[in-house]
């Protein structure tokens, strides 16, 4: 009985991995979108305004809002959106050279 019970909890396990691996792929392609967007922005403003940091602040609380109402956590929105920015702004950089 243990036995099938292992079998029967990997399988589930790998039906979840097997979904999340999905919505990665689907982040991937609005990561791509959004990079495209930056991109444009690059256009737009001069190598001294790239770090604006009134808008990241804004940004963080109305995406921290939004999760809180998705029942996502603080540290999770703050950790991924500082980390997907900062790495924007060192596209945007690299873009300036």
């Amino acid at each position: 009985m243990k036995k099938n019970n292992k079998l029967i909890n990997l399988k589930k396990l790998e039906k979840v991995r097997f979904n999340i691996d999905k919505i990665d792929i689907q982040l991937l392609k609005l990561l791509s979108k959004r990079k495209k967007e930056v991109l444009k922005v690059v256009k737009y403003k001069p190598k001294s305004k790239i770090v604006d940091k009134k808008r990241i602040a804004s940004m963080l609380k109305k995406r921290v809002s939004i999760g809180k109402k998705l029942n996502i956590e603080k540290f999770i929105i703050t950790n991924i959106w500082l980390s997907m920015i900062n790495s924007f702004i060192k596209l945007e950089r690299k873009k300036y050279k």
